[in-house]
């Protein structure tokens, strides 16, 4: 007897729907082809032992084969157990197979029949609804997760006997239902952080708001201490909030890692990641033996920190420059590619030197001579130069630590930010795909970013003086625009360039002495 059962196999953050053709007839072979990887062939094992606990049998002198179609799609991972168990029991007439194949059925089993969790559960339950199926099965952690999906009946289910009484008409279940609209704005934004928790520091809080409003990537240059890790924390909290759209890609790309949250649905919150230094290029940018995203992939939407920024290894940071250029990266492999968003901000954080007292205000420098340029030699030009700001972040006296008063909240500077991203997105209405100061390019440059004679001398004798880079003239500009923005102004003015200056200390000839 021939029964057809439904199940996803995860292609970067999308989903592909598997047909489970299971075949059981006179003989005493078992095969499966489709291209299953060796977690899918072990499923027989379990599947075996999940059906004796509960009562059931695998079907004994019998011939089955089961196909997993499209087999030109490789099948990895344990999630295949519990459509597998279904077809073979519907196959061998122990279930009924009324409505099997209305539903999308995935799970891993235990040997007592309980179900396990899974990953990638947000795309599978949109390509299910995509392609008109009734209801996904799987199980219970992953309920809410796949209920974000409307017009979908969402089954969470703990043990497979469950799902047996279920098609056999013997038993029901309990459909989740989650309000996402409500349960996403009710939480939208919600954070234990927030800047008034930051002494001090207005300048670099400044730079920070400045960035966000922008897009712009930053890194702060200081000594231990002097709360730079603190400050990064708190970016997320001053970006625009997410939207429906946003939080359901960054959901997505959680759900296929791994980490999305059991007992949560949708993401309310930027994503904020911080990776030890000690991180190999392919944690960063996501790949391995069976891809899988990267770090830069889970900041998609949000903030990617990287805190002591030349500790980490050479080939580390160079894997960066494209994904940070084109806000995608494609991890390519001799038979497919995988593709996966990484629109994240760069911020990361570093000490001006080993010692990490460089013109610290009190504290001595014990570095020998040329030390410090070598240290910063760690950061390559290329990507250096797609850092917009730099900000150096000195120590916070006693006096402002020890200030009562409470500093500006979180909310009032993300409403500015927000007032300059409306602006931003009016401007780029006609350029598909940019949607902030920091992604423009040099033509756009010349359209939005014009000058007038006085700040044209001031740029001109500032790149002179200074010993400013070319590459740095295009980042002025783009920072200088954002500025504007936030003061609502529709030209550059010349207090918006002086500003824009100040953000270049790396680029100074004689920053490192």
């Amino acid at each position: 007897m021939l029964v057809k059962t439904f199940a996803s196999a995860v292609h970067g953050i999308n989903a592909t729907t598997v047909t489970i053709e299971t075949s059981v007839s006179k003989g005493v072979n078992f095969m499966m082809v489709g291209l299953p990887d060796n977690a899918v062939k072990e499923s027989q094992q379990r599947i075996d032992a999940a059906l004796r606990y509960n009562g059931y049998k695998w079907p004994g002198g019998q011939k089955i084969i089961i196909n997993m179609a499209p087999a030109d799609i490789r099948k990895e991972g344990s999630a295949y157990d519990l459509p597998l168990a279904v077809g073979i029991l519907a196959a061998s007439q122990q279930i009924l197979q009324n409505d099997i194949e209305k539903y999308m059925i995935m799970g891993e089993l235990l040997l007592d029949g309980t179900l396990q969790p899974i990953r990638g559960v947000l795309p599978i339950a949109v390509q299910a609804r995509h392609e008109g199926f009734k209801g996904f099965i799987l199980p219970k952690q992953n309920a809410r997760e796949a209920a974000i999906v409307n017009n979908l009946e969402v089954y969470g289910v703990e043990n497979i006997k469950q799902v047996i009484d279920f098609f056999n008409g013997t038993g029901t279940l309990e459909q989740t239902i989650v309000d996402t609209r409500s349960e996403f704005f009710n939480n939208l934004g919600k954070s234990d952080v927030d800047f008034a928790d930051v002494k001090g520091q207005e300048n670099v809080k400044r730079a920070m708001e400045i960035a966000a409003a922008g897009g712009h990537n930053i890194i702060m240059v200081g000594p231990p201490g002097a709360g730079k890790t603190m400050l990064a924390k708190r970016i997320p909290t001053i970006l625009p909030p997410l939207t429906l759209i946003e939080a359901l890609e960054s959901t997505k790309i959680h759900s296929v890692a791994g980490k999305a949250g059991r007992e949560t649905s949708l993401m309310t919150i930027r994503p904020y990641r911080s990776p030890h230094h000690t991180i190999s290029d392919v944690a960063l940018v996501g790949g391995g033996t069976y891809p899988q995203p990267g770090e830069i992939s889970l900041a998609h939407n949000g903030v990617l920190f990287l805190d002591e920024l030349p500790e980490f290894k050479r080939t580390v940071l160079e894997v960066m420059r494209q994904p940070l250029e084109d806000r995608v990266i494609t991890i390519s492999r001799a038979k497919f590619s995988v593709e996966y968003p990484a629109g994240f901000m760069l911020v990361a954080s570093m000490n001006p030197c080993p010692c990490g007292f460089y013109n610290h205000p009190e504290k001595a420098c014990v570095c020998s001579p040329g030390v410090v340029q070598k240290y910063l030699n760690k950061i390559s030009g290329p990507l250096l130069d797609r850092i917009d700001i730099h900000i150096e972040v000195v120590p916070v006296p006693f006096k402002e630590l020890s200030d009562s008063r409470l500093s500006e909240t979180s909310q009032a500077v993300r409403e500015r930010v927000m007032r300059a991203r409306n602006v931003q997105a009016e401007r780029f209405t006609k350029n598909e795909g940019i949607h902030s100061n920091a992604q423009m390019s040099s033509k756009m440059l010349r359209s939005y970013c014009k000058l007038s004679d006085a700040g044209i001398s001031l740029l001109k004798n500032a790149m002179e003086r200074l010993g400013l880079s070319a590459r740095a003239y295009d980042r002025i500009l783009k920072v200088s625009r954002t500025i504007a923005d936030l003061e609502a102004a529709p030209d550059i003015q010349t207090h918006h360039l002086a500003e824009a200056i100040q953000y270049r200390s790396l680029d100074r000839d004689n920053w490192a002495g």
